[in-house]
C-alpha cells in the first residue's frame, strides 16, 4: 500500500472540477450552434456561470443546484443545445449530502421549466423542440447523479458506522482492561495493606496503653499503612471510573481539602473568578492536581498550613497549592512520579505547570489549564 501519496486539498479539487466543467460547456456550446451577438455574450456567460458555481457545492450543495439548474434554463433560452453537466454534478453533490428530496423536487420542476423555455423562446416543430429540451437534461444521465450520489453517500455513513464501532470497541476493551486491574490490585494488594494497617495500630495502642514510648519507626508505619489505603482507595476509584460513576471533578475539591484537615494539616480553599461549567477532563486533572499536590504536602512536606487556589479565567483554570513545609530554593527537589504524572495530564490538554519552592518557604504547584472559553 503506497502511503506516501499526497492528499490533494478539497478546495483545490472543488476548483479543478469547477473550471473543467465551465471549460467544458463552453467549449460544446461555441463549437456546435449557436446565436450570435449579445445572446451569445449572455450564453457564454451563463454556461461559465454555471460551471464555476461548482466551487460551493461542499458548503452550500442546494445553493448550487438552484444556481446551476438557472444557468441550464438561461443558455437553452439564449439558443444553445448544451447538457446541462454543471447541474448534474449539483445533483449528485446534493444527494450525497442528504437532499434527496430538494434534488428530486427541483429536477423534476427543472425538466417541466426547460420544456417550457423551449416552447418559448425555440420556433420549429414542438417534437424537435421538445427533443431540443430533453438535450439539455438527459433523464439518464440525471438518474446516473443520483444513484452515484446516494451510493457514495450510503459509502460515508457505512465508514462513519464503522469508525463508531471500532471506537465503542475501543472504549469498551479500556474499561474491561482498568477493571481487570483494579480486581488484580485490589486482590494483590488490599489484603496485605490492611494487614500492615491493622497490626501496626494495635502495636500502638498496646504500647500505649502500657505507658511506653511508642517508636518513631512504627508511626510512621502506621501512617505509611494509612495513606497506601487512602491512596489504593483512590486509584480503585479512579480505575472503576465509567459513564455509570462519574470522575471526581471540581465539585469534589471541596471536600477533598476537608478530608486532609482531618489529618492535622489546616488547609484552606479559595475560589477566585466567576464559577462556571469547564470540559470534563479539566474538572478532573485539576481534581487529581490537587490531590497529589496535598498528598506531597501531608507527606513530605512536614508543612503546618497548605492553601488551595481555584481560578476562574475566561479562557482557563488557574490552581495553585502552597505549603509552608521546608523546601529551599536550592537545591531543586528530583520531581518524583506524582509530579511527573501530574505534568503529563497539564500537558496534554495544552496547559502550563509551575513546581518549584517559594522564595519565603515552602512550596508551590501552580497550573493553567485552558477551557477554550467553556460556559
Amino acid at each position: 500500500m503506497d502511503n506516501g501519496r499526497l492528499a490533494v486539498p478539497a478546495a483545490v479539487t472543488d476548483w479543478v472540477i469547477a473550471v473543467g466543467v465551465a471549460a467544458l460547456l463552453l467549449g460544446t456550446g461555441l463549437s456546435g450552434a449557436h446565436p450570435a451577438g449579445g445572446r451569445e455574450l449572455l450564453g457564454c456567460a451563463l454556461l461559465a456561470a454555471g460551471g464555476l458555481a461548482l466551487v460551493g457545492r461542499r458548503r452550500a450543495p442546494l445553493v448550487v443546484l438552484a444556481v446551476t439548474g438557472l444557468s441550464a434554463v438561461g443558455y437553452l433560452g439564449a439558443g444553445f443545445d448544451v447538457l446541462a453537466v454543471s447541474y448534474l454534478v449539483a445533483v449528485y453533490g446534493a444527494v450525497r449530502a442528504g437532499h434527496r428530496t430538494v434534488a428530486l423536487a427541483a429536477s423534476v420542476a427543472l425538466v417541466a421549466v426547460l420544456h417550457l423555455t423551449a416552447l418559448i423562446f425555440h420556433s420549429g416543430p414542438p417534437l424537435e423542440v421538445v427533443a431540443q429540451a430533453r438535450n439539455t437534461l438527459e433523464m439518464a444521465w440525471l438518474i446516473a447523479a443520483f444513484a452515484a450520489g446516494e451510493a457514495v453517500r450510503q459509502a460515508e455513513r457505512r465508514a462513519d458506522e464503522a469508525e463508531r464501532t471500532r471506537e465503542e470497541t475501543a472504549r469498551r476493551r479500556a474499561d474491561e482492561e482498568r477493571l481487570r486491574i483494579a480486581r488484580e490490585l485490589h486482590d494483590s494488594l488490599t489484603h496485605q495493606i490492611s494487614v500492615i494497617k491493622v497490626q501496626s495500630e494495635v502495636a500502638v495502642h498496646v504500647a500505649r496503653r502500657r505507658g511506653e514510648q511508642v517508636p518513631e519507626a512504627l508511626s510512621a508505619i502506621q501512617e505509611a499503612g494509612r495513606e497506601a489505603s487512602r491512596e489504593l482507595r483512590a486509584t480503585l476509584e479512579a480505575l472503576r471510573d465509567d459513564d455509570t460513576t462519574p470522575p471526581h471533578g471540581l465539585d469534589h475539591i471541596p471536600k477533598l481539602v476537608k478530608g486532609f484537615q482531618t489529618t492535622g494539616l489546616e488547609t484552606t480553599l479559595t475560589v477566585e473568578g466567576h464559577p462556571h461549567d469547564v470540559p470534563a477532563a479539566v474538572g478532573r486533572t485539576a481534581y487529581r492536581i490537587v490531590q497529589e499536590s496535598l498528598t506531597n504536602v501531608a507527606r513530605h512536606a512536614a508543612a503546618t498550613t497548605a492553601a488551595v487556589l481555584i481560578d476562574y479565567r475566561q479562557d482557563a483554570l488557574a490552581i495553585r497549592v502552597d505549603d509552608n513545609g521546608k523546601a529551599t530554593p536550592h537545591p531543586a527537589p528530583t520531581p518524583g512520579l506524582g509530579l511527573l504524572g501530574m505534568r503529563e495530564r497539564v500537558t496534554a490538554l495544552g496547559g502550563q505547570l509551575r513546581t518549584e519552592p517559594r522564595s519565603t518557604g515552602g512550596f508551590t504547584v501552580q497550573a493553567e489549564l485552558p477551557t477554550n472559553g467553556a460556559l
